[in-house]
């Protein structure tokens, strides 16, 4: 992915190259106390410059490990333009057609790092550490090496947890509270860059709740300038009490190497997915049934704010714990527990961190008055059976894996707000879902003229093949119409 920013290219790059499987195990996770405001000190002589970081370092590093990552890979090759025609197929006996000869395997490794977070040996990383995933190996930093299960996978936000095969206890590090880190505290960065052995940087707390990111459906994240680089994915970043206040996950980089750009998933957030694991091993988000919108300079205008803040509420669903509460379409939320919001993305990382079975204050501005309005925390209702499918006959949709779309499909998939219809849930590398282009979210609303309402009709459409194709695709809300042959 590359963004465009004042004329010159970036490239956002996750730290690491790296899906994955899950059982469950348990995790304690401890908040630490934040440090009070007045407790921010800077240098005033040269004796304190001379302070050195070594204590944090020695308390904190035992608790930051490697990740090892192996899977294996089926690809299938072309192996000649010729077997496209069907003379040489029917006396060469091309199997599946297409020009594509037996599968092959080969094995694929990836390093990243983790940090240990309950002495029981519950390690937390980066989803994309050990995406597909058939083997996790955990070194620490006293060399020892462990395999390692994985208890839990959230591709949503980047996350997963590991539980290191081992007997006794293990050095871990505590949970701070990221939502109490200001811009300019000193923060360390620990993690095994290009692989060459644990490594520490320092830098400062460059902005908080950065939005426009990507590489997680949640995007709040910490910014620093604390060198991050391949392989530090997955590790520690730390404040100066020797807590934990994020994972590091991403970087701005034209080379791919630290530009002093770097992104940190904040604590809050791992910790939510640490208790899941906790509680079952699946993450369970709670569903509102609304869709917002950013407020922009006319639409602030338009409600007579003097700035543009919160979001705005373009749509309720029916049944919904955002109807069952009372919200209505054009309230502007501007804080949810107090905490303010500012767009969709940091309005979805205050909602999604709740947890299943309470109940979040939502702080709303209606007719120019602020009310405050009370949403139960429900899981999203799972109306029809997902009727889950891997399409196998050779078609745009072969590789593809489908599910029948519902509103708990919908929140876990990320596709807010479509509740009929199918959508595709993952696609198999190399396979010709993915050489079409297709991606998980991408929703099936007609294949040659025939609108599709569940899996097992799209399977049915793909067994018989006509002689050109017609898709119709909604990704991000807009339908592509494609014609392949």
């Amino acid at each position: 992915m590359r963004l465009a920013r004042s004329g010159k290219t970036f490239s956002l790059v996750c730290v690491v190259l790296a899906g994955l499987f899950g059982s469950s195990t348990s995790v304690t996770a401890q908040t630490a106390d934040a440090t009070p405001a007045d407790l921010r000190l800077v240098p005033n002589d040269a004796a304190q410059i001379k302070l050195s970081f070594a204590p944090i370092v020695k308390e904190v590093a035992p608790a930051v490990v490697n990740v090892y990552a192996k899977r294996t890979v089926v690809q299938r090759q072309r192996t000649s333009p010729f077997f496209d025609d069907p003379f040489f197929r029917r006396f060469f006996g091309q199997p599946g057609g297409g020009g594509f000869d037996r599968p092959r395997e080969r094995v694929e490794s990836s390093l990243g790092s983790g940090v240990i977070i309950a002495e029981d040996g519950v390690v937390i990383t980066n989803h994309h550490v050990i995406k597909g995933a058939d083997e996790v190996r955990v070194a620490l930093s006293d060399r020892r090496e462990f395999d390692a299960d994985i208890v839990l996978m959230d591709e949503r936000t980047d996350l997963a947890v590991l539980k290191i095969k081992g007997e006794g206890s293990f050095d871990h590090v505590t949970f701070a509270d990221s939502d109490s880190l200001e811009v300019g505290d000193i923060v360390l960065a620990i993690g095994n860059p290009f692989g060459v052995g644990q490594t520490v940087t320092q830098g400062i707390v460059s902005a908080l709740a950065r939005t426009q990111v990507g590489v997680t459906d949640f995007q709040f994240f910490i910014q620093t300038d604390a060198a991050i680089n391949p392989g530090n994915s997955g590790g520690a970043l730390v404040d100066m009490n020797g807590n934990l206040v994020g994972i590091n996950t991403a970087i701005f980089s034209r080379s791919g190497g630290s530009n002093g750009i770097g992104f940190a998933i904040p604590a809050h957030m791992a910790r939510f997915v640490a208790s899941a694991a906790d509680q079952g091993g699946k993450v369970q988000r709670p569903w509102l049934g609304a869709t917002v919108q950013t407020v922009s300079s006319e639409i602030a205008e338009s409600l007579s704010l003097d700035r543009p803040r919160g979001v705005l509420v373009t749509a309720v669903f029916d049944g919904s714990p955002a109807q069952e509460a009372g919200l209505k379409v054009s309230d502007l939320v501007v804080a949810i527990e107090g905490k303010e919001v500012t767009d969709p993305n940091s309005f979805g990382y205050r909602f999604a961190t709740k947890m299943i079975g309470e109940s979040s204050r939502f702080q709303v501005v209606r007719g120019g008055q602020e009310v405050m309005i009370d949403v139960s925390l429900k899981p999203a209702p799972e109306t029809v059976p997902r009727d889950t499918r891997e399409l196998l006959e050779f078609s745009p949709f072969e590789g593809a894996t489908v599910m029948n779309l519902s509103p708990a499909v919908s929140t876990e998939f990320g596709v807010e707000g479509k509740f009929e219809g199918v959508v595709i849930v993952s696609v198999s590398r190399g396979s010709q879902s993915h050489r079409v282009g297709m991606k998980p979210g991408d929703i099936v609303r007609a294949v040659n003229n025939t609108p599709v309402t569940t899996t097992r009709m799209l399977e049915t459409i793909t067994k018989t093949p006509p002689r050109v194709w017609l898709l119709e695709i909604e990704r991000d809300g807009v339908i592509n119409k494609l014609q392949l042959r």
